[in-house]
């Protein structure tokens, strides 16, 4: 991804909004649009998008695992095999 040459002012993003639609469909490249001359916003397609959301799920799903393994330890597998049966008995 090249970013530099999809940093855009918002002037550009109001006057080719359709282009810009295709592009990120096509490509999946984001868009940065500046604003007085500050990036102001990102514009990506919804594919990019729900693919980010999912990866930060997954993440944290991650990071709260390794923050119980922290706090309550690990149990062997065959330890943990057992007790379950045991209950179910």
């Amino acid at each position: 991804m090249s970013l530099a040459n999809h940093i855009k002012p918002i002037s550009y993003l109001k006057a080719n909004a359709a282009k810009i639609a295709k592009e990120l469909k096509e490509n999946g490249e984001a868009y940065i649009i500046t604003q007085n001359g500050e990036a102001t916003m990102v514009v990506q397609s919804v594919a990019e998008y729900e693919q980010t959301q999912e990866t930060l799920a997954m993440l944290k799903m991650l990071a709260q695992s390794e923050r119980g393994i922290e706090k309550q330890g690990t149990v062997d597998a065959k330890d943990f095999l057992q007790s379950l049966r045991a209950k179910r008995l």
